[in-house]
């Protein structure tokens, strides 16, 4: 049983929002969202706009997102958030989902209509509810919300609070709330309305929570809908839970309602939500002010109320993980309510005494405290024979409390009925259908189907989960031959040995490895390995391979070898060996060898396998090439031996050795040892093993060298095998050597393609060599030779050699198809060897186009004969050649010739002037100046003309030019003839120049050149002398600046001599340069007066000569900039002087600066009436006020505000008010008006009458502070109550008063405030707290009164912490009382009972504490000092305590006669502690009959040893009542023992009969022969009827001489039994004479129907998830072979 006072419901705080910094103002309906006990969100509005997303798994980490919304949900089931705001022009809302893990947007619409409520319905889908009608809108897919249905009437002006829907999604229930009734206002109504998505209909009801579930209604899941209703109905409050199934009308069989029992102090309660556990089948009623009702969803019965909370609840949300619910209050707090499961089930059965419901629930949510309920109901329906019902009972018993051998037991004791199903079989079949098997119904049920030849049931069962492991299951897989079954069952159930023997029977070794390496387990391996070579070899292969590889073997290795070699298993053995050898241990060397051995005798291919994997190393390597040699593994041997010798003689045998293993052998050998092998197969037979050394030669060139293989290969003059060698080799190799002996050997073998490719492509050869040794050979193909001589420029050898062997083909050949590009070599050698003209003519035409006419001309020209080309290059020209090179050769002929070179030079358009120039240089220098110019040859024509001083044509080239990097070359400082240059440009080039472009190319160059002094020069020749150039605009700038930079003093006169340049822009250089003077002439001359001024301010700082400039010119502008000028030297009279001169308003806003700072608001209050003509600007107006509030015009003042303007008075009068000027303020202030500053500009001219009347205008509570304040601190008390009576109506304000009042001693008078204060009709808590705080500390003996008269308009909790602090512990007890703080008002009434106890309050708080131990210590402070009013508490509390502690502190305290009228009103209860008290208080008191009552009322107590008490009693009455104990508690002998002491026979007598024991009544017949109680004897065979047997009884009477008192005995026995004879007599007959003529038939029919309804019944049991089986014999298949699937 449960603790005492354990509460059925658990409450606990999972979080605090605000100790997680959620404001207090956000923890609202409308802020906070809770869909799931899994996220909680909260929408913040200040400081700043944020989400906090709290996850309630870690809370300590919330998180915060700046996202501005009017409303988020999250999913209750993942991290996904639904947003809604309504965007500002829109119509409608925005709905979006954002995925928070992802950071992605899954969904967004900008729905038409505004969202009043919303809710996630499903894990993927949003109930959306507008103030017309409900949608849903998936987040998968893409579809808009559809709509569902329309609002009902009866949900019009109703606050949303609520929407569901059903799992199937056909029912939708939407719930609101709306003001009370006038009758009573404070209750609120709720609605709701209930829609069939089917049938498409609506009912409207009157309710405030909906909830839907599922529950199991005549085998069918149905919806069902609770909901929960409060109700003004004719005046009386109507509280109801319901409960429906949902349905067509007349098709539903659930309809169950209950009443909701509200105390009176909850009046006005309601529910705000409804929660159902589908874990536990309860629903949870939470209402607004923290009530919790819990009720049992199928019977609607009430299980428990409580209170949760303290603070209004306004959220909750299933918690489906505990079977509980989630809930959220005003303070922040979110709490979890759950089943406390060890208290629930004893809470209904001891407190509610619902055996019933109590049961229901441990079945429903397999809780503890029914084991005893179940136990007496299974007995109960055992023993009447219900079996079907008891193995019902058993399967579903909660905890598996009936789940045992001995009901199994118990159900094969039962024979099944025909026709039915054995209880035995409905007690599996139950439990399969719900759960699964324990390890002893598993192996029950295993056997039952086993017989009946169903195994394929067991394996669908196990497959699915409903059988428990366990060793004795397994074996009954294992004898059906299922061994892959049974060794999982053996594995599961941890039977280590059974396992081992399953994994080696299938043969599945490397599992049964692995699992003897994790379980430990030690086999007998020998004994399988024996026995699985002789039935399964490769098995037993396998369990070799697994022993070996075990740590430290259990059997040697040697010996699992030779088990297989003694039965000439060599292919076993192999396989073995190979397995536990592939580590290549060296200390396996012998095993090794042995493994080699039988295999190279036996089978050579096997080893020659094992040989080629590599895997084995420590064998007897000389042994092993025996071996291999005599078994024809040439191969193998070599790779064995390791003498030379043995090498040389088994290398030879070619024949048998495949060649690629030949050669990969080779790379094994020493480069001495492997040439030394060469060398033998060569001169063995070279034709034969030519191809194996050459192939060995290619594989290992760098080791064995190119130069020792060709060596050998040469030695032996096999020139085939150098060529096969090297032109593998060649194309790898970069060695010259290599090349050159490959080209030798190609020749020499006549592979002269060979030759002419290598010639071609190679690039490593020696080319000399190669030429001599072509030339030398003589070879009949030229082609090798001129591709030797073409690729490495050899080509005047090859002409000489071509030309001497008369190979004239081959010349032509080359030149033409070859390389066209060296005919110009081929033509210079045939020169310098006298060949013919007309042949070198002929080969020249014969490339015309092809031929570089560069090159020919240079090795023709290097011989003297150019002209020998004139015809073809006229050739070329006449074929439209424009080729540079043709013309240049042709221009050089001509110019050689002086051929009318002047001609060709100009006219010759494709000529190189560069080329053709520095020909003609050093013929004649102009004509290649001529040259040079034609192609712009800048460099070469200018270095021409300085080395032949022709500086008057370069200066003449270089102006026409009007190049300017050409300019900038000549003009450098490193160009040596600069001067010369200079002085032909001044004197001729320029003057001469008609192109203003070339003139301005060459000033710019000047400029460039900073040759400032060349350029003056320059410039006043061609400006100052009437030039054509004379009144050029830029020239006479280029002039006048330059002289500023570089000759200054010139500048005054160009300025009166020249009249054409820009006088703004050169003025502007001028000053740049320090000439304020030539500036100021500049500006003048060209009537640039304000500029001019601006010179004199700025950089001569003359104000004098500016102020007389600015007289002379008297110019506004000019004005203006001597004002700004005065103004910048802080001169503020002379600058507004000068301002109103100029009429200048632009720079109002510094005037005004700078008048402020120098407290001219005389002169500015002038400058401002004449800007206010021209600006309207509020600045200005408002400088103007404040010019007047300065100079204390006060009457202009007032006059200037009365008429119309822009001013800013209230900026004006704050800064008067600042600066102190409070008269100027008060007319500023009362023409705005501005009552709030106006009140403070009177305190500080202490009209307080006026300052209150002012603050009444300005109703702000900083005003009325202010003045309040001021007040105060005056004496103005009356005054200052008028204030803070507006003051304190703000309950923010109202500490800060008090505060001001207290530090100043004001006490009286901050209490009197006070009490006007909570007559005002806007007064709240904080003044009633506040004035009950003075109370407490300045005026106690008040306070009392104050808190009856107001204490649901008081802040409890602080008014217990002053009263604490105090020591107020009256004050504090009903404080405690008003807040339902029960259990501190108790303890305050114990710890302080002489000033805080009441009897009356005591009782009525003792019945509303909620912790029992609480309760306890009032009991005690009773017991210790109101032991007269003990019963009178305890009755009150009778309900509330557990009575058997409330027996155990009295007992403790001897007091248990004080406590009697409370022990028997509660002796109702049947507790063994309280019935044990009684008695023993009626025991005491030897009331026998009070007693006997008791014990035949009240059965819970020791009955045996309040039996063993009474017995000894010295009352015969307790004596009987002992032995009446005995009897029922089948104590018989002791009873009857008792009763013949007390010769109480009648008693004895009636205890044997009822004993039903034989041996009991004969006794007691007995004792009364003994005794000579006759009438007794007779009597008892009376009473004793059925038990006595006759012939006993006859004995007794007979021997004692009693037959007269047996007569009446013996007559009724012989009637009783004549008429049983009788009666068998008759139906023997009866049955005969029906049966005999069909006895045999019938006997055959009934064992038939036995058969086949035994065979049913263990089909009845629940199909599992597959038909197992197929029709045929069953049982395991034979020994050996593998069973059939």
């Amino acid at each position: 049983m449960a603790a005492a006072g354990i509460p059925p419901i658990q409450l606990t705080e999972v979080l605090n929002l605000q100790s997680l910094g959620v404001q207090q103002s956000s923890i609202t309906f409308t802020n906070v969202t809770c869909e799931s006990a899994k996220y909680i969100c909260v929408r913040e509005t200040t400081p700043q706009n944020q989400l906090v997303i709290i996850d309630t798994a870690a809370p300590s980490a919330p998180e915060k997102r700046p996202i501005k919304a009017d409303s988020a949900i999250m999913n209750p089931n993942s991290k996904i958030m639904a947003l809604k705001a309504a965007v500002p022009g829109v119509t409608g809302d925005n709905l979006q989902i954002f995925n928070l893990d992802t950071k992605a947007k899954l969904k967004s619409v900008q729905f038409a209509e505004s969202v009043v409520f919303w809710k996630w319905i499903t894990g993927t889908k949003l109930g959306l509810v507008t103030a017309t009608a409900v949608y849903h809108w998936d987040m998968e897919g893409t579809s808009d919300p559809v709509k569902v249905f329309d609002r009902a009437a009866n949900l019009e002006q109703t606050q949303i609070i609520s929407y569901r829907v059903d799992p199937t999604e056909k029912w939708c229930v939407l719930v609101g709330i709306a003001p009370g009734a006038p009758e009573r206002p404070q209750l609120v109504k709720g609605f709701m309305q209930l829609y069939s998505v089917e049938q498409a209909r609506s009912q409207a009801l009157e309710a405030h929570a909906a909830a839907f579930t599922t529950l199991q209604l005549g085998g069918k899941a149905a919806p069902v809908i609770s909901f929960a209703q409060k109700t003004l109905a004719a005046g009386a409050v109507v509280s109801k839970l319901h409960v429906i199934e949902l349905g067509q009308p007349g098709q539903t069989s659930l309809k169950k309602s209950a009443e909701l029992f509200f105390p009176p102090e909850f009046a006005d309660d309601f529910p705000v939500s409804m929660q159902i556990s589908d874990k536990y089948g309860l629903v949870y009623v939470i209402t607004k002010l923290g009530l919790l009702f819990v009720y049992d969803l199928e019977t609607a019965t009430a299980v428990y109320r409580t209170r949760v909370s303290s603070d209004p609840i306004f959220l909750a949300a299933p918690a489906p993980a505990s079977g509980g619910f989630t809930a959220i209050n005003r303070r922040g707090q979110v709490l979890l309510g759950s089943v406390t499961a060890d208290a629930l089930v004893p809470f209904v059965s001891q407190q509610l005494q619902n055996l019933d419901l109590a049961m229901a629930l441990a079945k429903r949510g397999n809780l503890p405290g029914a084991e005893g309920l179940v136990v007496q109901q299974f007995q109960r329906l055992y023993g009447a024979g219900q079996y079907k019902e008891a193995a019902e009972l058993a399967a579903e018993s909660p905890q598996g409390v009936l789940r045992t051998a001995e009901t199994i037991e118990s159900f094969k004791r039962v024979p099944a009925a025909p026709g039915q199903t054995s209880p035995l079989l409905i007690y599996f079949g139950t439990i399969l259908t719900k759960s699964s098997l324990n390890p002893l119904e598993s192996v029950e049920l295993g056997r039952l189907v086993i017989q009946q030849n169903k195994k394929q049931l067991l394996d669908n069962w196990w497959k699915e989960g409903k059988l428990a492991a366990s060793e004795e299951l397994g074996d009954l897989f294992k004898a059906a031959a299922d061994w892959d079954t049974a060794q999982a069952i053996y594995q599961q159930a941890g039977a280590s040995g059974k396992v081992v023997e399953a994994l080696a029977a299938k043969g599945d070794f490397d599992q049964l490895a692995q699992y003897t390496r994790s379980s430990g387990a030690s086999p007998d391996y020998l004994f399988l390995l024996q026995r699985l070579c002789m039935d399964n070899p490769d098995a037993a292969v396998n369990l070799a391979k697994m022993v070996a590889k075990q740590p430290g073997p259990p059997l040697d290795l040697n010996t699992m070898a030779d088990l297989f070699l003694q039965r000439n298993m060599v292919r076993e053995a192999t396989a073995f060996l190979l397995d536990v050898l592939q580590d290549n241990d060296p200390k396996n060397a012998v095993l090794q060898t042995k493994l080699l051995e039988i295999n190279l005798v036996t089978n050579p291919q096997v080893a020659d396998a094992i040989l080629a994997n590599g895997t084995l190393t420590h064998y007897d390597r000389p042994r092993v090439a025996q071996l291999c040699e005599k078994a024809g593994l040439y191969m193998r041997a070599l790779q064995h031996y390791t003498d030379l010798s043995d090498i040389k003689r088994v290398i030879v045998n070619t024949h048998a050795i495949d060649p690629q293993a030949l050669v990969e052998y080779f790379g094994t050998l020493s480069a001495e040892w492997a040439l030394e092998c060469l060398k033998v197969l060569l001169e063995t037979n070279m034709q034969q093993n030519l191809q194996i050394v050459v192939n060995v030669a290619k594989e290992y060139t760098e080791q064995l060298t190119a130069e020792k293989i060709i060596e050998l290969l040469e030695s032996h003059k096999s020139y085939h095998g150098l060529y096969f060698y090297l032109g593998a080799h060649i194309a790898f190799s970069e060695n010259p050597e290599v090349h050159y002996k490959y080209i030798e050997a190609a020749a020499k073998t006549g592979q002269l393609k060979e030759v002419e490719r290598v010639t071609r492509e190679s690039n490593f050869y020696p080319a000399e060599r190669v030429k001599t040794f072509l030339m030398e050979a003589n070879l009949p193909d030229a082609r090798p030779l001129i591709n030797v001589c073409d690729r490495f420029d050899m080509v005047p050898d090859l002409t000489i050699y071509l030309f001497q062997k008369n190979m004239f083909r081959y010349i032509e050949g080359y030149v033409q198809k070859v390389n066209p590009q060296k005919a110009p070599q081929v033509v210079g050698a045939l020169l310098d060897a006298e060949a013919e003209d007309g042949f070198i003519n002929n080969l020249i035409l014969s490339v015309r186009s092809l031929i570089p006419v560069e090159a020919l001309v240079e090795e023709v020209e290097k011989r003297n004969k150019l002209k020998m080309l004139n015809p073809f290059l006229e050739q070329l020209v006449s074929e439209g050649s424009k080729d540079p090179q043709v013309h240049n050769a042709l221009g050089k002929i001509i110019i050689d010739t002086n051929n009318n070179p002047e001609h060709f030079l100009t006219t010759n358009p494709y000529y190189d002037s560069l080329v053709v120039g520095k020909f003609a240089e050093k013929r004649d220098p102009s004509l290649a100046c001529v040259a040079y110019k034609r192609g712009q040859c800048d460099e070469a024509l200018v270095e021409c003309t300085n080395k032949n001083a022709m500086f008057k044509l370069q200066a003449r080239y270089i102006v026409e030019r009007s190049d300017a990097d050409l300019w900038l070359s000549v003009l450098g400082d490193d160009n040596k003839f600069r001067r010369q240059l200079v002085d032909q440009v001044v004197s001729t080039a320029l003057p001469e120049c008609k192109n203003p472009e070339s003139v301005s190319v060459a000033v710019k160059a000047f400029m460039q050149a900073d040759l400032q002094a060349e350029l003056i020069e320059l410039l006043e020749k061609i400006v100052l002398n009437n030039s054509s150039f004379s009144n050029n605009h830029n020239l006479q700038n280029l002039l006048i600046i330059t002289a500023i930079k570089a000759d200054k003093s010139r500048v005054k006169d160009y300025i009166h001599r020249l009249d054409n340049f820009d006088g703004p822009a050169v003025g502007e250089i001028a000053v740049g340069y320090e000439l304020f003077e030539e500036a100021f002439e500049i500006y003048k001359k060209f009537g640039l007066r304000q500029q001019a001024i601006k010179v004199v301010l700025d950089h001569m700082e003359d104000l004098n000569r500016a102020h007389e400039f600015a007289t002379k010119v008297d110019e506004p502008a000019v004005w203006s900039e001597l004002a700004n000028s005065y103004l910048d030297h802080a001169q503020v009279s002379d600058a507004i002087a000068a301002y109103l001169r100029a009429a200048d308003t632009s720079k109002y806003n510094e005037v005004i600066a700078k008048a402020n700072e120098a407290g001219q608001h005389d002169d500015l209050a002038k400058y401002l009436l004449m800007v206010r003509k021209k600006v309207k600007d509020p600045k200005v107006d408002t400088e103007l006020v404040y010019a007047y509030a300065k100079n204390k015009d006060l009457g202009p003042l007032e006059e200037f505000i009365t008429s119309s303007h822009l001013a800013n008075l209230q900026a004006v009068g704050d800064r008067c008010f600042e600066e102190g000027l409070y008269d100027a303020a008060r007319i500023i202030y009362t023409r705005i008006p501005n009552y709030g500053r106006l009140a403070s500009t009177l305190v500080r001219l202490h009209q307080f009458q006026a300052a209150v009347d002012a603050a009444r205008k300005a109703n702000s509570p900083r005003t009325w502070k202010e003045v309040a304040y001021a007040c105060v601190e005056e004496g103005e008390f009356k005054l200052a109550q008028l204030c803070g009576l507006n003051i304190i109506i703000n309950a923010d304000d109202l500490m800060e008063v008090s505060d001001f009042y207290q530090t100043r001693g004001h006490y009286e008078e901050l209490i009197t405030l006070l009490e006007s204060g909570i007559g005002l009709e806007r007064a709240h808590m904080g003044i009633f707290t506040e004035l009950g705080v003075l109370y407490a500390k300045y005026r106690p003996e008040r306070l009392m009164e104050h808190l009856k008269l107001f204490s649901t308009r008081l802040n409890v909790p602080q008014l217990i912490r002053v009263c604490e602090e105090l020591e107020l512990w009256k004050e504090l007890t009903f404080l405690y009382v008003a807040y339902d703080e029960y259990d501190n008002a108790l303890g305050v009434m114990i710890t302080h009972s002489p000033l805080a106890w009441e009897h009356v309050q005591f009782k009525d708080v003792a019945v509303k504490v909620k912790a029992a131990d609480t309760l306890y210590k009032g009991i005690s402070f009773y017991l210790e000092e109101h032991p007269d009013l003990l019963n009178d508490l305890l009755k009150v509390v009778e309900a509330r305590v557990d009575h058997s502690r409330v027996v155990d502190i009295m007992r403790r305290a001897g007091q248990l006669p004080l406590v009697k009228d409370y022990l028997l009103s509660v002796q109702k209860n049947n507790l063994s502690a309280v019935n044990e008290a009684v008695n023993e208080l009626l025991i005491e008191e030897e009331d026998y009959q009070a007693l006997r009552d008791s014990i035949t009322t009240y059965d819970n107590f020791d009955q045996l040893t309040l039996a063993a008490k009474l017995e000894k009693h010295e009352l015969m009455e307790f004596r009987r009542i002992a032995s009446f104990i005995y009897k029922r508690n089948l104590k018989w002998r002791k009873a009857v023992a008792l009763a013949k002491t007390d010769k109480l026979y009648k008693d004895a007598m009636e205890t044997a009969a009822q004993s039903s024991d034989r041996e009991i009544a004969e006794d007691l017949l007995r004792y009364f022969v003994e005794e000579g109680q006759r009438e007794c004897f007779a009597a008892c065979l009376y009473t004793c009827y059925d038990l006595i047997k006759p012939d006993v009884a006859l004995e007794v009477a007979w021997t004692n001489g009693l037959m007269d008192a047996i007569m009446p005995f013996l007559i009724q026995t012989l009637k009783d039994y004549t008429g049983k004879v009788d009666t068998l007599m008759h139906e023997r007959r009866e049955a005969q004479e029906a049966k005999k003529s069909e006895e045999e038939q019938a006997k055959e029919q009934e064992q038939a129907a036995n058969a086949y309804l035994h065979l049913n019944s263990y089909l009845a049991l629940p199909a599992p998830g597959q038909d197992g089986g197929q029709p045929g014999y069953g049982g395991a298949p034979a020994y050996g072979m593998p069973p059939q699937f």
